[in-house]
C-alpha cells in the first residue's frame, strides 16, 4: 500500500531548505534554497536521482543530492551508484555537488561506507557521501526544532531512552500536527506512510484519529494513495509490455521482408506474390529464421515450398 520512495520525495517540496540544512549539519551558515530540480538525467544503473536541488551557500551555488533508501540497495552496491548519480550531476550542472543517502528502517545503511573507493596505482578513486541513518539521528532535536521537511521521518528516528515507542509516536504526531502547512492531512499522511515501516499502519492511524480528529481523512488519502501507485504500475506495465509488443512485430516484419527479398533476388520475381499470403500467418520468430535459411539454400520455388509445408505440420 505505501510507496516509502514517493512519500519521502514529497518531504523535500515541502521545504527542501531543511534538507540543505540536514547536509551541512544545521551549521549557522548563509543558506539560500533556489530551486528543487526535477532530475531527468541517466545515471549509471538508469536510475532517477530522488530529490536535487541547487542551493547557494555563503554566496556560491551548489548542489545538494539525497537519495532515498528503504532497505540496504540489492541491486547494484551503493557506493557504485552514488559516485555514479555525482559524477553525473557535476557533469550536468557544472556545480560542486553534495551528496547525501538517508536509510529508513533501523536495520538499513549499517555496512555503507559512505565512499567509493577503485584502488588502482595511477588510476585511484575516492569519492564520499554522507549516510544518514534514520535510527541514529536524534528524533528529540528534531521535534524542537520543527523543520516541516523532516518532521514526517521522525517515527524512524532514535527516541530518547525513557519514551516508549507508543509515546514517542504520539509526540511524533503532535508535533507535526502544530506546524502551519498547506495540506495537513496530506502532512500527515506522509508521516503515516513512513510511520508504517517500524508501527503497525492501525496504530498511527488511531493516534493521528485522537490526536488531530484526521483519521477519515488520512485513511482516505491511504486509499487515494493505494489507488494512484495502482494506476501508475498499470501503466509502466502497459509500456513495458507494448515496447515487448512492438519490438517483437519489428522483428517478426523484418524477418518476413528479409524471406521475400531473398525469394524475390535467388528465384523468381513472382515469389514474394506467391508465398506472402502463407508468411504473413507465421508468428514465430525461429520459424521465420529457418525460412530465411531455406530461401537462402532453396534452388527453385518447389524446395522453399516444401520446407513452407513441413514446418506447417
Amino acid at each position: 500500500m505505501a510507496n516509502f520512495d514517493i512519500a519521502s520525495k514529497k518531504t523535500a517540496e515541502i521545504s527542501p531548505k531543511d534538507f540543505v540544512d540536514l547536509c551541512f549539519g544545521f551549521e549557522t551558515i548563509d543558506i539560500t534554497v533556489i530551486e528543487l530540480i526535477q532530475p531527468e538525467q541517466p545515471t549509471v544503473d538508469m536510475r532517477q536521482a530522488d530529490v536535487v536541488i541547487k542551493a547557494e551557500i555563503n554566496g556560491k551555488q551548489v548542489i545538494v543530492h539525497f537519495e532515498f533508501q528503504t532497505t540496504d540497495s540489492s541491486e547494484t552496491d551503493m557506493p557504485l551508484r552514488m559516485v555514479g548519480y555525482i559524477v553525473r550531476l557535476i557533469e550536468t550542472y557544472g556545480l560542486e555537488v553534495y551528496s547525501n543517502v538517508i536509510y529508513l528502517r533501523p536495520d538499513a545503511g549499517r555496512s555503507d561506507p559512505g565512499q567509493f573507493v577503485q584502488d588502482i596505482a595511477g588510476h585511484e578513486v575516492l569519492t564520499r557521501y554522507k549516510v544518514f541513518r534514520l535510527i541514529e539521528m536524534d528524533g528529540q532535536s528534531i521535534l524542537e526544532a520543527k523543520p516541516m521537511g523532516l518532521l514526517p521521518f521522525t517515527p524512524l528516528m532514535k527516541r530518547p531512552k525513557e519514551v516508549s515507542a507508543e509515546a514517542w509516536l504520539r509526540r511524533c504526531v503532535q508535533t507535526a500536527d502544530s506546524v502551519n502547512v498547506e495540506n495537513k492531512t496530506a502532512y500527515l499522511g506522509t508521516l503515516a506512510v513512513l510511520g508504517s515501516l517500524v508501527y503497525e499502519p492501525e496504530t498511527i492511524l488511531n493516534i493521528i484519529s485522537e490526536e488531530t480528529m484526521e483519521r477519515p481523512s488520512i485513511s482516505e488519502h491511504f486509499a487515494a494513495e493505494a489507488l494512484q501507485q495502482g494506476i501508475e504500475q498499470g501503466i509502466e506495465q502497459g509500456i513495458e509490455q507494448g515496447i515487448e509488443q512492438g519490438i517483437e512485430q519489428g522483428a517478426r516484419e523484418r524477418a518476413l521482408k528479409d524471406i521475400l527479398e531473398v525469394l524475390t533476388l535467388r528465384l523468381k520475381p513472382y515469389a514474394a506474390t506467391v508465398f506472402k499470403p502463407t508468411l504473413e500467418t507465421i508468428d514465430d520468430l525461429d520459424r521465420l529464421a529457418q525460412l530465411h535459411r531455406a530461401a537462402i539454400l532453396a534452388e527453385t520455388l518447389d524446395d522453399f515450398a516444401q520446407v513452407l509445408t513441413e514446418n506447417s505440420n
